[in-house]
């Protein structure tokens, strides 16, 4: 007797078989993207947020970075920018908006090993490896805990800047003592038509350079620096803020402004990562071998800010060379019977066709 699948069911999701899984699409994610390309790794990538550029687009798209070989100075963004037009040759797809949930241990029909990784937005990905790429791990913003604050967000309340343009002529309040705080400060007085810098005390957790050109702005009249924290926000009638109530030693102030930058850190985990059977320290993956960069398990791999062990550097050039060597060992398990060729991108006819016209 047979029987008609009912018309409710759901649809078992297609397994997606590649050579390599690359979970973050990060600045490492992506170059590890291109090297997998130029090895001749097949690859994917996902990533829980909803593009390419992980903390670089989110947190601080128009930071300068000058610490990228070769590049005197760019934007994060633009970092960004160049690693997907370098990748884009490869054309390795990218799944965003899905975050890596649970991994677990198959045999391919060859009868070598392979993982079966799964995302929380139901996409299954067969992999002979699989390079974790996810920085900090899954993070958030720490937001402001006063109750007005939640219907400002994305309105009046940012946790991120992503367009200076924005603030424009406003009258700006940023929150905090780190780096981000600092530098954005700084940043915005040059377009903003008044700026304040709010923080709980007289010290910083930033570098002393900023520090000194923080306090020489302030001297010099260019923002303001206040000493205390958020007491309340007030909005009009339409909703807008208008001003931030202020608790300092002296008592309680108001502070006139229309936007409000809070860059109180981030919260960060591994979120489904931490039960993988992993070794992790810190919430960060425990590497042993930095020939590979291989982690406890077999397979799989980690590079960049997740990744741990000793003199480990927090670079972001750090994570490409991390990236590189880890895929050298994946090509070894996706393809046990074949020698790995150094290859030169520069004498590689065939690769230097592919990378000047795609």
């Amino acid at each position: 007797m047979s029987s008609t699948p009912s018309a409710h069911a759901t649809p078992t999701p297609e397994t997606i078989q590649t050579d390599v899984l690359i979970v973050g699409a990060g600045p490492v994610g992506l170059f590890a993207a291109f090297q997998a390309g130029v090895l001749g790794l097949r690859c994917e990538l996902i990533d829980v947020l909803d593009r390419a550029g992980g903390q670089c687009t989110e947190l601080y798209p128009e930071k300068p970075i000058y610490d990228i070989p070769a590049v005197p100075g760019c934007l994060a963004q633009e970092l960004v920018d160049r690693l997907l037009e370098q990748c884009a040759p490869f054309a390795q797809p990218m799944h965003f908006g899905q975050r890596a949930q649970s991994v677990s241990d198959t045999t391919g029909a060859d009868g070598h090993p392979r993982l079966l990784v799964t995302t929380d937005g139901g996409k299954r990905f067969d992999v002979a490896a699989v390079l974790i790429c996810a920085g900090a791990g899954a993070f958030a913003p720490q937001r402001v805990s006063l109750p007005e604050a939640a219907a400002l967000e994305d309105r009046h309340v940012h946790y991120a800047v992503r367009d200076l343009s924005r603030f424009a002529g406003k009258r700006v309040i940023v929150a905090g003592g780190g780096d981000s705080a600092l530098d954005w400060a700084l940043a915005l007085r040059g377009v903003a038509a008044r700026v304040t810098l709010l923080h709980r005390r007289e010290g910083f957790r930033a570098a002393d350079h900023t520090v000194a050109a923080m306090r020489a702005a302030v001297d010099a009249g260019e923002m303001d620096f206040v000493v205390g924290m958020l007491g309340s926000l007030q909005t009009d009638a339409s909703g807008a803020l208008t001003e931030a109530g202020i608790k300092t030693r002296d008592g309680d102030h108001t502070v006139p402004a229309d936007e409000l930058v809070a860059l109180y850190g981030l919260v960060s985990e591994p979120g489904p990562i931490a039960h993988w059977d992993l070794a992790m320290r810190a919430g960060r993956i425990q590497i042993d071998d930095t020939t590979t960069y291989e982690t406890s398990r077999r397979g799989i791999f980690a590079a960049g800010d997740i990744a741990v062990y000793p003199n480990k550097q927090k670079l972001i050039l750090s994570g490409f060379h991390e990236a590189a060597l880890a895929l050298r060992k994946a090509y070894h398990y996706a393809f046990p019977d074949k020698a790995l060729v150094h290859v030169h991108t520069s004498n590689n006819a065939a690769l230097k066709e592919k990378l000047t016209h795609g």
